[in-house]
C-alpha cells in the first residue's frame, strides 16, 4: 500500500512543499529513503524505526522505501522524521488515511517516540495555508511560532501541536489537540531586552542623528573616541524606529524562525509581537556569514537584519578582500 504526506523542506527562509511518498512492500527487510536527501534525512531511517517500536506501534519487517517529491528539490534536516513515520504508519494499515488528509506535518523524532521542534515553522504554517491545508501538525515547541501566519493575517492554517508520535493516533478524532495562543508564547524577531535611548545621556548631535536615520531609514557613520558612546548608541537605535507592520513582521519572524533565532516577547515589540532585529558580526566574520550562502544556502548577517540594523563595528578592521567580495555577491543577488 502506497500512502503520500505533506511536508516542508527549508531553503534559505522559504519553504517548499514536499511530497512524502511511503510503499510497503514484500521482499527482503529493507528501508530506503530517496528524493536527494541529505545525510541527516537518510538518518531518520533509524529515528524513524526506533520511535515507531518504543511507541507501540508494529514496524513492518518488509521492503520500505519513502520517496521525497520532487526528486530533483534536494531535502535537508530531521524535520521528514514525522512525515515519514506517519506515511508507514498509514501504508501498513496502522493508521487511517483520513486522519492525514487535508494535513502537513513538519517535526523531527526522538528514539523515544517524543517529538521536537525543527527551525521554519512560520514558513512552512503559512505554505501550508497558501496550498489549502486545513492543519499543520507540529511539535509542541513549535506551535507558538506555526501560529503567528494566521495572527498577523495569512491564510489560516489550523496548528495541532503533539508530544509524541502516539499523539498521532488522535488526528480527526474527537480529542485532537489543539492549539491556544498566549501572550507569553509569542516569538519575535530580536532577542534585546531593557534598552531604551533615554539612557544615552547627552551627544545632541548624535541624538538628531539617530532620529534622523530612524526616521528616513538611513544609513550612518559615526566616528568618535573609545568610550564616547557610538555602540550604545548605535544598540539603541530600533527602539526609535517606527513599529513593524503585519507584512514587515512576518518577514522578521520568517527569517528569525528558519535560523532558529526566535525568543519571546520583549521590550520594543509591537502589536504583533515582533521587534525590529540588531545584529552586530564581529569583523573577522567571512562572507558567507555575512551575506549567506553554502549548500543549502543559509541566512547571512545581511538577511538576519532585514528590517532591523546591521551595526559593523570597527568598520575598518573588516577585511576589503571580504568586503569587496560580499559587495560583488551582494550586488549579484540584487
Amino acid at each position: 500500500m502506497i500512502s503520500r504526506v505533506h511536508t516542508f523542506t527549508l531553503l534559505g527562509v522559504e519553504a517548499f512543499d514536499v511530497t512524502v511518498e511511503v510503499d510497503v512492500a514484500p521482499g527482503l527487510p529493507s528501508f530506503s529513503v530517496v528524493g536527494l536527501p541529505d545525510a541527516a534525512v537518510r538518518e531518520s531511517r533509524e529515528r524513524v524505526r526506533s520511535a515507531v517500536k518504543n511507541s507501540g506501534f508494529e514496524f513492518p519487517d518488509s521492503r520500505i522505501v519513502a520517496s521525497l517529491a520532487p526528486a530533483d528539490l534536494r531535502k535537508a534536516g530531521p524535520g521528514f522524521d514525522l512525515a515519514i513515520a506517519a506515511g508507514l504508519l498509514v501504508s501498513f494499515e496502522q493508521l487511517p488515511q483520513d486522519a492525514l488528509r487535508g494535513c502537513a506535518l513538519a517535526a523531527e523524532l526522538a528514539l523515544d517516540g517524543s517529538v521536537r521542534a525543527v527551525p521554519g515553522a512560520i514558513a512552512m504554517a503559512e505554505r501550508a495555508g497558501e496550498l489549502g491545508l486545513e492543519k499543520i501538525v507540529v511539535a509542541r515547541a513549535s506551535a507558538a511560532e506555526a501560529a503567528m501566519p494566521a495572527a498577523l493575517g495569512a491564510r489560516p492554517c489550523r496548528v495541532v501541536p503533539i508530544d509524541t508520535l502516539w499523539d498521532l493516533t488522535l488526528l480527526g478524532m474527537t480529542g485532537e489537540p489543539s492549539y491556544s495562543p498566549q501572550e507569553s508564547d509569542q516569538p519575535v524577531g530580536a532577542l534585546q531586552v531593557g534598552v531604551d535611548l533615554e539612557e544615552l545621556r547627552g551627544q545632541p548631535t548624535l541624538r538628531k542623528a539617530l532620529e534622523t536615520a530612524a526616521a528616513g531609514g538611513h544609513g550612518m557613520l559615526i566616528l568618535g573616541h573609545p568610550g564616547a558612546g557610538k555602540s550604545l548608541a548605535a544598540r539603541r537605535l530600533p527602539t526609535i524606529m517606527p513599529p513593524l507592520d503585519d507584512p514587515e513582521a512576518m518577514e522578521v519572524l520568517r527569517i528569525a524562525s528558519a535560523c532558529g533565532q526566535h525568543g519571546r516577547r520583549s521590550n520594543g515589540a509591537g502589536a504583533n509581537g515582533a521587534t525590529r532585529p540588531f545584529r552586530a558580526p564581529h569583523h573577522t566574520i567571512s562572507p558567507a556569514g555575512l551575506v549567506g550562502g553554502g549548500n543549502p544556502p543559509r541566512a547571512g548577517e545581511v538577511t538576519l537584519a532585514h528590517r532591523g540594523v546591521l551595526f559593523l563595528d570597527e568598520l575598518g578592521e573588516f577585511s576589503r578582500a571580504r568586503s569587496r567580495r560580499s559587495a560583488s555577491r551582494w550586488r549579484t543577488a540584487r
